[in-house]
């Protein structure tokens, strides 16, 4: 294969024996470190099921703080057992607030900072409006041993706004942990294509490579039942599909060669040539 960084994403099923998600979650780390993965993407909340697929504040229960949260002590352990990047995506409690959060573990296992999702969905099986508050973070870029990486988390990856944030402050690569499958309210709906086709765009419009994790397999709530389509990628800095994963569990590897890509990314002249001054209309 030709030099560059192997990077790998990942997908699960989760069901409500916590400790076996996290040891399933290690697992496929492991794996993919075994296989010359220097940095993995792991799925939105995979330490439960999708619990905001229904109303029910006693899942706020299941959120904990930043600091010394043990769940995330032991990914990052992980991340510097193994030496490689580890984004985790969990439940964050601050006091009396809550918020759908992501930290990267570096490969020295240090914690890189916090990231609290911008974009709160509201919907039949998506009804994070229940338990998340608008993250007060604003887009996050961090500094890592692979490079300088945008993470950004599920329905933020709809918003082409995030991703260019991300791409003005340096991110070599964009990442989404993801959940989504089914839609309760219209069976006919198959999102899969368009989900893609939109990290796609984004990652064609910065001349970035774009990697998305979301999980697998069919929960059951009260009343609803969500089924995860999977459909895991790693998207090329032209938008092209460079891997895709099925509806099973397991990994997907990928070689990306960054000094290539920022080369590509210059020349374009993308950036260059952007006009804030016309652009006032966004806001």
């Amino acid at each position: 294969m030709a030099e560059g960084l192997t990077v790998a994403i990942t997908q699960m099923a989760c069901d409500w024996d916590i400790a076996a998600n996290l040891d399933r979650a290690e697992g496929l780390v492991r794996e993919a470190a075994g296989q010359g993965a220097k940095l993995v993407l792991l799925q939105e909340l995979f330490e439960t099921p999708y619990f905001c697929a229904e109303q029910d504040y006693k899942h706020l229960d299941l959120a904990r703080p930043f600091t010394d949260n043990p769940f995330i002590a032991r990914f990052a352990a992980l991340a510097a057992e193994l030496h490689i990047v580890l984004p985790i995506s969990f439940f964050e409690r601050d006091q009396n607030t809550y918020y759908n959060s992501l930290t990267v573990a570096d490969a020295d296992g240090q914690l890189l900072g916090l990231y609290r999702k911008s974009h709160i969905p509201n919907g039949p099986g998506y009804q994070e409006k229940t338990y998340f508050a608008p993250g007060d973070t604003g887009f996050k870029v961090f500094d890592t041993a692979v490079g300088r990486l945008g993470a950004a988390i599920c329905w933020d990856q709809w918003f082409s706004e995030c991703a260019r944030a991300m791409a003005l402050q340096g991110a070599e690569i964009l990442l989404y942990p993801t959940a989504i499958g089914s839609e309760p309210h219209d069976p006919t709906i198959h999102s899969l294509r368009h989900w893609q086709r939109a990290m796609q765009g984004h990652a064609a419009a910065n001349l970035i490579p774009v990697m998305a994790s979301n999980r697998v397999g069919t929960e059951p709530w009260d009343g609803v039942e969500m089924a995860f389509y999977g459909g895991s990628f790693i998207a090329g800095s032209e938008g092209e599909m460079l891997v895709e994963m099925s509806d099973e569990g397991g990994i997907a590897l990928a070689k990306l060669d960054l000094d290539t890509i920022r080369r590509q990314r210059h020349a374009w002249g993308i950036f260059r040539d952007r006009r804030p001054d016309l652009y006032r209309g966004l806001t």
